[in-house]
């Protein structure tokens, strides 16, 4: 069970980590290219969100990045 276990955390991992690779190309890529495929206008309306929402959001935004930093 520990080994299936290991081994499904290692493929989140790798999956969490393409994501994150995705991301960051098409931040770079919306800066260059006008924001084709709007990537920056969906993490700015996300931070809105999280804003708009007051504790709630702060407390969500918390909960991110402790999970985050936990992780690696």
């Amino acid at each position: 069970m520990k080994k299936v276990v290991a081994e499904l955390t290692g493929w989140i991992s790798t999956f969490v980590d393409l994501l994150k690779v995705l991301v960051t190309l098409g931040v770079v890529v919306g800066i260059l290219f006008d924001d084709y495929f709007g990537v920056i206008g969906n993490i700015g309306e996300i931070m809105t969100k999280l804003g708009q929402e007051g504790l709630a959001g702060l407390v969500a935004l918390v909960l991110i990045v402790s999970w985050y930093k936990t992780v690696k």
